[in-house]
């Protein structure tokens, strides 16, 4: 008995020693993340090591703690490490370009991920299908007032991300591109600087002073979800008495989708943007051209296109309700995909 748990021992030490030399053997790879705050990146950097891992890189993340300063210093120190590639998920898609010019210069790949950025070359873009995002978010909340009022009707108080956040500018264009067909629906918008919840609930809490009428409330991540519910609670709101949706599937989100407060929730597909990170890096890194057009990526019809800024992967979201909420497709509840990366040859 002793002699087989030695062995047992001596065969799980190996795999391990084997998994972390693998995850060694092609070199190490930087994520830049704007901040930890939500569970979003966090979560994001956990799957995307594990995916980067199975292709044989380690990663290392950077948290910039909503600073743009920060992330430029933190990408200079690491083009003086001399990584295989860099992934950015920018504090703000502007400030960060003099950033990335300097590590694509020292011959470093950079990588954008879920924050786009148009204004300087990348060697991928890898983004939920922001556009489509607001769309549905837009169409869900149409149904969502004909159900209740009849007719495409009502006040709807959206609640932004950072202005410096390209996937909440590129959601509020589209969500208000299609409302913009009913002027029956009044939209009044508000930015949470830098994603703090407080700022949500006190945008909340003076729109109700002088909208205690309104019919819904558009928070572009479910990050600030309890924050709002917060507010509606003590204004003495009961579940349902306001119609609310998010844009990104946060745990907050579907926390409150449980709860019946929220409605619907158009999810980020976080696990598949990752997963094309691992699937394109091998032929990034090779200096190969990527190919345009359709690619599954996680069970998820997803298509390259080539632009100004580069290759871009453009990944649909899904749609959230109370009926699919525990479904392991979604990010938030934290179940990580059981499908192992191909590398696209």
């Amino acid at each position: 008995m002793k002699y087989l748990l030695t062995m047992l021992l001596a065969v799980t030490m190996t795999a391990m020693v084997s998994l972390a030399a693998k995850a060694q053997e092609k070199g190490e790879v930087y994520y830049l993340i704007p901040d930890s705050g939500g569970p979003f990146y966090p979560e994001s950097a956990k799957v995307m090591s594990y995916f980067l891992e199975q292709v044989g890189y380690k990663l290392t993340t950077l948290d910039a703690t909503q600073k743009s300063d920060i992330q430029l210093n933190q990408i200079d120190n690491v083009i003086n490490l001399k990584p295989k590639a860099m992934v950015v998920a920018a504090v703000d898609f502007d400030a960060v370009v003099p950033g990335i010019e300097r590590a694509r210069a020292a011959g470093i790949s950079v990588m954008a991920f879920d924050r786009q950025i148009s204004s300087t070359k990348l060697d991928l873009t890898s983004v939920a299908g922001t556009v489509e995002i607001g769309h549905n978010a837009a169409e869900q909340a149409i149904r969502l007032l004909k159900e209740r009022k009849g007719q495409a009707k009502g006040k709807v108080l959206q609640i932004t991300g950072d202005p410096g956040d390209s996937y909440s500018v590129s959601v509020r264009g589209a969500f208000d591109e299609v409302i913009a067909k009913y002027p029956d629906i009044k939209v009044e918008t508000k930015a949470a600087m830098q994603w703090e919840p407080t700022n949500a609930a006190n945008i909340t809490q003076d729109y109700l002073q002088t909208n205690p009428d309104v019919d819904m409330i558009f928070y572009h991540s479910g990050y600030l979800a309890s924050a709002v519910v917060a507010i509606l609670q003590s204004a003495g709101k009961k579940p349902g008495d306001i119609l609310m949706l998010d844009a990104d599937g946060d745990i907050g989100g579907l926390a409150q989708i449980r709860a019946g407060w929220q409605q619907i929730a158009v999810g980020a597909p976080m696990y598949a943007q990752a997963y094309a990170i691992a699937m394109f890096l091998d032929k990034i890194l090779k200096g190969e051209p990527l190919k345009a057009g359709e690619y599954e990526v996680l069970g998820l019809k997803s298509e390259l296109t080539d632009e100004k800024w580069g290759p871009n992967l453009k990944i649909p979201g899904a749609l959230v309700t109370k009926d699919n909420v525990d479904d392991p497709i979604h990010w938030a509840n934290g179940k990580l995909p059981t499908q192992k990366v191909v590398p696209v040859q």
